[in-house]
């Protein structure tokens, strides 16, 4: 039987490399199936001749020109913006992501930056340090609050949002989301869904009545500044808004429009239009923003949980099943 030649872009000694030896042994379909090998992101030119499965963060220009064999790029990043090319496209490649892989660090993230928010820890920190013993609020900030009761809305219920929901929701939160398919979720039956789902064109129901706004769409062009002054000005007022998508999602000058006229609560940001976020910027100075340098994804979990995925795709892969996670180019992601 045919063996299917994979490239896993890491290098061999790397301990990564061992999570994706134990994840594709545990699974005998895939012993006599594929042989697989490893090798550093820069080699992959001239590893990636005869491959027919690479799984990578990112492939250039001239690896793909030179992988006639290739049919299927498993990269291991969730966000596909600025890697999917007309090659590959033209080429009809299999092309998947990572989704899920970041849902619960994540998840965590955006729900410490409402918990400092909400107990009032972004004043207390910079209290800290300027060395400032003061137990009062600003006299235009409401006093140190709760979760529970409030209601967190989700634009764009991925994933992520499925993971935010069962911690929400643990908090006592109620949830509404957005979703493009609202009669699908990814986790199925397990998942804790939200208490009320909408379509996004019924967005602005969700915006009226969230005291907390986690945006989590992908980067598309349907998608750039989604988040807008119209926008902005039909969410509740004194909400919070968090920004684990892509910068380009939120338009940044509106955002910081409301910031400053306090139609906003407060912002927890994770990611910028523009990266690094320039010393100029006007959020770094705000009290009512959280910054955060694009870290939200990092997690020790991250290869173990992505080398599990790859190879339960890479099973479905060898017995011709439809890939999880596959990209879709009328979509965008």
């Amino acid at each position: 039987m045919r063996k299917i030649k994979v490239l896993i872009a890491v290098r061999e000694a790397a301990p990564s490399a061992d999570f994706f030896r134990k994840a594709i042994s545990r699974r005998n379909d895939l012993t006599d199936r594929v042989d697989y090998g490893f090798c550093g992101p820069e080699e992959i030119v001239h590893q990636i001749a005869d491959v027919e499965v690479v799984t990578c963060g990112n492939l250039r220009g001239d690896a793909l020109s030179t992988a006639s064999d290739l049919r299927w790029i498993a990269f291991w990043s969730a966000g596909l913006d600025g890697k999917i090319s007309r090659e590959m496209i033209d080429r009809q490649l299999l092309l998947t992501n990572a989704s899920g892989v970041h849902g619960p660090n994540i998840a965590e993230h955006v729900l410490c930056m409402m918990l400092m928010f909400t107990r009032r820890m972004h004043i207390h920190i910079r209290s800290q340090a300027g060395k400032v013993w003061d137990r009062q609020m600003p006299v235009d900030m409401p006093p140190a609050g709760e979760l529970s009761g409030q209601t967190l809305g989700i634009i764009g219920y991925g994933r992520i949002g499925e993971a935010l929901t069962t911690r929400a929701h643990s908090m006592g939160m109620r949830v509404v989301a957005t979703k493009r398919d609202t009669s699908f979720v990814h986790s199925g039956d397990n998942v804790t869904k939200p208490d009320k789902l909408y379509s996004p064109g019924e967005m602005k129901l969700l915006l009226g009545q969230s005291d907390h706004i986690c945006i989590a769409v992908p980067s598309t062009t349907e998608t750039s500044h989604l988040i807008n002054r119209e926008v902005i000005a039909a969410m509740k007022p004194g909400a919070y808004v968090y920004n684990v998508a892509r910068g380009a999602v939120a338009d940044e000058a509106a955002l910081i429009e409301a910031l400053r006229s306090e139609h906003l609560g407060g912002a927890g940001l994770d990611v910028f239009e523009t990266e690094p976020l320039p010393v100029d910027s006007p959020l770094w100075d705000m009290p009512n923003v959280i910054i955060t340098p694009h870290v939200a994804g990092l997690t020790p979990h991250y290869f173990p949980r992505y080398a599990e995925l790859f190879a339960a795709n890479l099973e479905r892969y060898v017995v011709g099943l439809p890939l999880h996670n596959q990209y879709r180019d009328d979509l965008g992601y």
